[in-house]
């Protein structure tokens, strides 16, 4: 038995139909933006929800940092451990990705365990296989007090019929609204946790897929992962599920979890678009000073990192632009040169921050804070 989807009420109507409409809206302005500025939202918005993802599970680095890994940056100062968990999150995310738009797609086993193995496939063993259901009970323990259960999840027996029961669900139509039937994806996988290990990270992927299946925004955008990923978001997210019980309760309302996750689509989709504005005008800032100063319009792309990221490598700047190694070089260089950057440690783990040159008016814009309402007015 699955968690019923609970009846909607009309504060949750009205919220709904205003994410909807920001996501139009949003969707409407990423399609008559430039290329370049829109593929470095998408990279970091990636970049964020893997980050976040792993931090509510206890594995921290930064955004910047994953999106360095994400372009093939091997002198990053990271764990070997965070440094596994983020490549193998950012190769399950690329797969998602994929699968937005396939025409015969359908949910199964085999996929949802392929899933698995792409994120756990590195810490597989005979206590926590990757890419199979557990054997052995799942408990999720106090935070405080590893020796207490917060929740138990049902016996090892039971999750075959149970994960058969949600893959008819999922490939089943209901009439709910996509973005409520993600948020009860989310619940339902996460409360049976058929998996030794990892079930946060791929009930919170799923939700990811199922979003982007929807259609209306590109998968980069449909992932509310790194609104969960903030500390007082992840505390209530541990709340909100903590009250569904201490064990597995599926004849329960769950109104409470739908608005929880109602505002996260809701803030996120606040976040998404204020960064959208905040990184086209630093964009038309750098721009504005290139021009004046002579500079080459390509060298906006290494600029604009430095002011959004806090920093910018030569193997991101290469390929951002379609350099040669030297060109790219150069390019640097020379804006090292003029004091517009100033370079950050040696040969291959070198990174470029801002010099006492570097257009003040852009760093002002991108480290404008953005203010969330809240759709329910609390």
């Amino acid at each position: 038995m699955l968690f019923p989807t609970p009846v909607l009420t009309a504060d949750d109507k009205r919220v709904l139909s205003e994410v909807d409409s920001m996501r139009g809206e949003l969707r409407h302005q990423l399609q008559g933006a430039p290329v370049k500025r829109t593929g470095d939202l998408r990279r970091f918005l990636t970049a964020d929800a893997i980050s976040a993802s792993n931090s509510i599970e206890g594995f921290k680095i930064s955004t910047v940092d994953v999106e360095d890994l994400m372009a093939g940056e091997r002198d990053v100062d990271v764990s070997e451990e965070n440094r596994n968990e983020t490549l193998a999150y950012e190769r399950m995310m690329t797969y998602i990705q994929t699968l937005h738009d396939v025409d015969d797609f359908a949910y199964g086993k085999g996929m949802l365990n392929a899933m698995h193995w792409m994120l756990q496939g590195h810490r597989h063993a005979a206590r926590k296989p990757a890419g199979q259901w557990r054997r052995g009970p799942a408990y999720v323990t106090d935070a405080r007090d590893p020796s207490i259960a917060a929740y138990t999840a049902p016996a090892a027996a039971e999750v075959p019929g149970l994960m058969a029961e949600l893959i008819d669900w999922l490939n089943g139509e209901d009439g709910v609204h996509p973005l409520v039937r993600a948020a009860m994806a989310h619940l339902h996988l996460v409360s049976i946790h058929p998996w030794a290990d990892g079930n946060g990270r791929m009930s919170r992927s799923l939700q990811t897929l199922m979003i982007a299946r929807e259609g209306v925004l590109a998968p980069e955008f449909s992932s509310i992962e790194a609104w969960l990923g903030r500390p007082g978001n992840t505390w209530e997210y541990y709340q909100v599920l903590g009250r569904r019980g201490s064990e597995y309760r599926p004849n329960q309302d769950v109104g409470e979890w739908i608005r929880f996750n109602l505002t996260a689509y809701h803030q996120q989709a606040q976040t998404v678009h204020a960064r959208f504005v905040r990184s086209g005008r630093v964009w038309d800032a750098l721009s504005e000073f290139a021009i004046g100063g002579g500079l080459d319009e390509r060298l906006v792309t290494a600029l604009h990192d430095v002011a959004m990221s806090g920093r910018v490598r030569r193997t991101r700047y290469e390929q951002n632009e379609a350099l040669s190694v030297q060109q790219a070089q150069r390019d640097l260089r020379d804006l090292v040169r003029r004091a517009i950057l100033v370079p950050v440690g040696r040969t291959r783990a070198r990174f470029y921050v801002a010099g006492p040159e570097f257009p003040e008016p852009a760093l002002e814009i991108a480290g404008t804070p953005t203010t969330l309402t809240d759709p329910y007015g609390a």
